[in-house]
């Protein structure tokens, strides 16, 4: 996240809140900067909702309206397939249509 109100003279303060802020994820407030704390698992949560702003950092009046983020975790396999209850037994009749 950035401001073109921002020239670097440390007068404006990035704040996040949403799902994770603060835990997860995390803002740096000089620069704006978002990041993650820890690896992100499609099986424990698929997305996150998240808004950052810009303030001033003397009064934390609004500057700008808060942006919304949405984080998407992409799924990779992590996992080894579990087959429970089998073993498991199937046909196909041949030239069937797939």
């Amino acid at each position: 996240l950035h401001t073109d109100l921002d020239s670097g003279g440390g007068k404006i303060r990035y704040i996040l809140s949403g799902e994770g802020a603060g835990t997860i994820f995390v803002i740096d407030e000089k620069t704006g900067n978002i990041h993650a704390t820890k690896t992100l698992d499609r099986e424990e949560r698929a997305e996150y909702t998240l808004m950052a702003q810009a303030v001033d950092r003397l009064t934390n009046k609004p500057l700008e309206p808060p942006s919304e983020f949405i984080v998407k975790v992409q799924d990779i396999n992590d996992n080894p397939p579990e087959f429970l209850n089998g073993p498991h037994h199937a046909t196909v009749p041949e030239m069937s249509n797939v």
